[in-house]
């Protein structure tokens, strides 16, 4: 009923405190196993779970997926470091969505619809150019992001949500399927460079491609993304360009933020502005 008045309810929507902490679980999870893939091994196990299988290992990162049950998608973790950039520069540029209108060429649209004031989680609006021949694709999702200065830890969580005020368009193919985690290990402070960072990522952009390919767009585009995110971040730095401190805006405390996702195709969806490579998919 609160959505045919064209009112968003909160309630079961909102990022709860538990969906951060288990996010910091699965980081903290990682670090502890890391020896295990720091040589030939090919597989994560985590807790008899379903495992990982490993389908890059790069110098700086190491790229996992795992099928989801009952679907033909999977979901996909990367974990890897930077050295060269301060925790909160990166996280900031993560953040800020004026920011990334300018450095993210893909972004049609971006754009905070409503905030939280319980917990600071927000909905975000988000249009995106995919490859040529799709529709461009968007995405209504709610945010939220925890700064832990006393366990030296900074996550980031995203899932997708459905909004009153953004009906479908029928320009754009809209995504209901999404969920992003980053969580963030400084190596020393919050403000020295270097980092680890843990990336767990899945979606369903509704195509007609065959599995393969989409798993080839995808793991071809999240570390494309992850590089184009940490050279926007060196960009700030270096020039000291204006970008939102969300850390300074929470003090640093409390678990809380405020507001400050080829082979031959079948038949093309849309013909578009231009062709756009697998390796610019996006990720928020």
């Amino acid at each position: 009923m609160a959505t045919l008045a064209g009112v968003f309810v909160w309630d079961g929507q909102r990022i709860e405190e538990e969906e951060l902490q288990r996010s910091a679980q699965e980081m903290k999870h990682m670090e502890s196993i890391s020896s295990l893939f720091q040589g030939d091994s090919q597989r994560l196990d985590p807790r008899g779970e379903q495992p990982w299988e490993m389908i890059m290992d790069k110098k700086h990162f190491k790229l996992w997926r795992r099928p989801i049950e009952g679907t033909h998608l999977y979901q996909y973790r990367v974990f890897g470091s930077y050295t060269d950039v301060t925790p909160r520069q990166f996280f900031n540029v993560q953040l800020d969505t004026e920011y990334r209108k300018k450095w993210d060429s893909l972004v049609i649209k971006l754009d905070v619809i409503e905030r939280d004031v319980a917990t600071g989680s927000e909905v975000i609006h988000w249009v995106t150019h995919f490859p040529y021949p799709m529709y461009s694709r968007d995405y209504v999702y709610v945010r939220r992001y925890s700064v832990d200065q006393e366990n030296n830890l900074m996550v980031l969580v995203s899932r997708a949500v459905e909004h009153p005020s953004v009906p479908e368009d029928p320009e754009y193919v809209r995504v209901r399927t999404y969920e992003s985690q980053m969580v963030i290990r400084p190596h020393k402070t919050f403000d020295e460079n270097g980092f680890d960072y843990l990336l767990t990522y899945s979606d369903n952009p509704q195509t007609v491609f065959p599995r393969y390919c989409l798993s080839w767009m995808v793991s071809s585009g999240m570390p494309d993304f992850l590089e184009k995110l940490h050279t926007a971040a060196l960009k700030a730095q270096k020039l000291e360009l204006e970008v939102r401190d969300y850390l300074a805006a929470k003090g640093l405390e409390g678990s809380d933020g405020k507001a400050p996702a080829p082979a031959p195709a079948p038949a093309p969806e849309h013909k578009g502005e231009g062709s756009r490579s697998p390796a610019q998919l996006e990720y928020a």
